[in-house]
């Protein structure tokens, strides 16, 4: 739906004239415009922020040479651009349509009729892209939007060109789970024949309600997409054996694009509807008549003026929630999404501007959001703890610059209450960044908000590889993620003289188990130690049969990823057999509670955890200063998030004065750390984490965790 323009939005842009805004994302603004032919077109601006960049310049000129390179009646085309303007610019044609999704949400899948004509005009489309020597790489449902007279493919902003894609890191996915094609899955580049998948899977999914490898987990998304067979139970027959082909394992089995075309024998339709059920065309009917009820043009800030480039959006201008883009295992995707009226990127503002204070002096505040009440309040605490004594330490500096302010936010492990709580401390113009939050879930709820505020996030716990379809640009993960431990423990089973090993991955344990179950089966196969992997559903309810059958197979190695309660009772089962090789268990589940559950049968079984005793010696004279402040030994992450505290007050230190938020988190992301657990350091552009050999390990003796040190490798 369309908002009003705000006052400070442009008038004008590139000859045409602004009527309302489409909606915003994570680098500009995207306008509902009337060309001076009366046309409409959707037209997206770029920030100035990201236009003095060349390396963004470079690539939105790259997204308006692949979109004009596209010429298809299916496609939704460039009417406009000027990617070297002061704010680039590109104008689409406007399409007011619901997007196929949506459709499909709303009204149930497409008639059988309507499915071979949707193959059919989209095939047409897709031969254009790949006659243009450019691969989608992206097309699912959403980016498909539907008007009377057909379809429309969008979103050429991760277009590449053929010979680019070789270009492609090796550890890069695009596009989105249950539409992507296996190679693509493996971080392969991707092909023509990947698009012909993708649309495979599209279709399945317009004629049953449901894509074809299912919903959930990313990772079991794309494990299915590698390994399974497509659910293509209500196909019609007279698609299905072409479905089947589009979504054949290997791409030089699929058809091309043309091919589909020709194979699906369907007359389209000529400026008619009659090949979409009657809610579908009332739908677009209403969604056409909403978005076509232009407001009032009205007063802007450049009315009076013949300037064109737009300004700071005001911090209460309307923030649609962003469309994200799906990253794995330190990938990366494009940076903007072309085509239609959808709401594409997320307002940024700048963070430098107005004093908040009433004696014009602004604050420098560091924000904490942790959970201090919930599942995780242990680590919370902490973590807290040790976030407030840093900055206690560096206040009680005579020669301290500015003095630093500390803000807690609680959200109780809850995600709903920490998206809430996240744009409350977001909204502060004083808070410079925050360290949070504790858990995954917590910490993927709150991106967001902290995102579209440019606020520097970073966790010192969370340690998921992709949240959700998020692609956070102001997010930096200070610890090692879940698919980075593997590979050191994998290494010390090796070094341990283990040549069989069980892997049993409890979904119960959520993404963190499945990750580190995975990744350690896939690094115990690199190091070609026999790997022998088993699931249990979370509704398993005894796991003794599973562990039993494992054991009997005679591993010399044991691997559990899963929950504290469940592994105890895998400790108390594999006690009862006669197992004797090494018991390794995710960190995840090595809390108190495993201790207290498994009695006994805890005792050998290993830990590799991104996190340092607090009495190792690297961190002893911070556990003296916690102790002496509190009144108590440190807890498991205090000594990583007063690490990370540190890490911020030292580079707002550096800065020379009070940083906006971009030109904080570059300096976090762009230069190392040493703090005393680990040196930090990440990925300029997605803020990953780099070094991922800091690892940990633990051994159970006599019902508690005795610390064995640094893993060397």
């Amino acid at each position: 739906m369309t908002e009003k323009l705000t006052p400070s939005d442009p008038a004008r842009i590139g000859g045409h004239r602004l009527l309302a805004r489409l909606g915003a994302g994570g680098m500009g603004v995207v306008y509902l415009g009337r060309a001076e032919s009366g046309e409409l077109a959707a037209v997206k601006v770029i920030l100035p922020e990201y236009a003095d960049q060349p390396e963004f310049r470079a690539r939105f000129r790259r997204e308006v040479a692949a979109a004009r390179r596209v010429d298809s009646p299916w496609a939704v085309p460039v009417t406009g651009a000027d990617p070297d303007a002061a704010a680039p610019w590109l104008a689409t044609a406007f399409v007011p349509g619901p997007s196929l999704a949506e459709a499909v949400a709303t009204c149930g899948p497409l008639p059988p009729r309507g499915v071979r004509i949707l193959g059919r005009m989209l095939a047409r489309a897709l031969t254009a892209v790949h006659d243009a020597g450019l691969v989608h790489r992206d097309v699912k449902p959403g980016n498909v939007l539907l008007d009377v007279d057909g379809p429309r493919l969008i979103d050429f902003g991760i277009a590449r060109a053929t010979e680019e894609t070789a270009l492609t890191s090796a550890d890069m996915v695009v596009g989105t789970p249950g539409f992507l094609a296996p190679e693509q899955a493996r971080a392969q580049p991707a092909s023509p024949a990947s698009d012909v998948f993708a649309l495979g899977c599209l279709l399945s999914y317009a004629a049953t309600g449901r894509p074809p490898f299912g919903t959930g987990a990313v990772d079991a998304l794309l494990y299915r997409t590698v390994h399974d067979e497509p659910d293509l139970d209500g196909v019609p027959d007279d698609t299905r054996q072409l479905l089947e082909r589009c979504l054949a394992k290997d791409p030089a089995a699929r058809p091309t694009a043309r091919e589909v075309d020709e194979t699906l024998v369907e007359d389209t339709p000529h400026d008619t509807a009659d090949w979409l059920p009657d809610a579908v065309v009332r739908l677009i009917a209403d969604r056409s008549a909403a978005m076509l009820a232009l407001p009032d043009i009205e007063a802007t800030a450049l009315d009076a003026t013949t300037d064109e480039q737009p300004t700071e959006v005001p911090a209460d201008a309307p923030r649609p929630g962003s469309r994200r883009r799906f990253l794995l295992l330190g990938g990366g995707a494009a940076l903007l999404a072309a085509g239609g009226g959808a709401a594409l990127w997320a307002t940024r503002r700048a963070d430098d501007t107005a004093p908040t204070s009433s004696s014009g002096t602004r604050r420098w505040i560091l924000g904490v959001q942790a959970d201090l009440t919930g599942p995780q309040k242990s680590v919370g605490q902490a973590q807290e703890r040790g976030i407030r004594l840093a900055v206690e330490q560096f206040n009680s500096r005579k020669d301290k610059p500015f003095t630093l302010t500390l803000k807690t936010a609680d959200d109780g492990g809850d995600a709903t209450r920490a998206a809430k709580v996240a744009r409350t401390l977001a909204a502060d113009r004083d808070l410079l960044a925050v360290i949070g939050s504790t858990g995954d879930e917590t910490t993927g709820a709150s991106l967001d908000s902290y995102d579209e505020q440019l606020v520097p996030q970073l966790t010192a716990s969370s340690a998921q590889s992709v949240y959700g379809v998020s692609e956070p640009r102001h997010f930096l993960q200070a610890v090692p993620g879940y698919t980075n431990l593997p590979a050191t423990a994998a290494f010390h089973v090796q070094s341990q003289g283990a040549r069989r090993v069980g892997v049993l991955i409890d979904r119960d344990g959520g993404i963190p188990a499945w990750q580190l179950g995975r990744t350690m089966f896939q690094n115990l196969g690199v190091l070609k130690i026999a790997g022998e992997p088993r699931v249990v559903p979370r509704l398993a309810e005894d796991l003794t049969a599973v562990v039993a059958e494992m054991a009997a197979g005679r591993p010399d190695g044991f691997v559990y990823t899963g929950t504290p309660a469940r592994a105890a009772a895998v400790a108390r089962a594999l006690a009862q057999t006669d197992f004797d090789g090494l018991r390794v268990l995710g960190y995840p589940a090595a809390g108190p509670d495993f201790l207290t559950a498994a009695g006994t049968a805890a005792d050998g079984w290993q830990v590799f955890a991104p996190y340092i005793d607090p009495s190792a010696a690297p961190v002893r004279a911070f556990a003296t200063a916690y102790r002496k402040r509190y009144g108590s030994a440190p807890a498991y992450w205090a000594a990583e998030a007063y690490d990370v505290a540190r890490m911020v007050i030292t580079r707002l230190t550096e800065a020379g004065g009070r940083p906006s938020r971009n030109r904080l988190y570059d300096l976090l992301a762009k230069r190392a750390y040493k703090g005393l657990v680990r040196t930090y350091a990440f990925d300029e552009e997605y803020g990953w984490w780099l070094n991922s050999y800091e690892i940990f390990r633990y051994e159970v003796k006599g019902g508690r965790y005795s610390y064995a040190g640094k893993v060397d490798l």
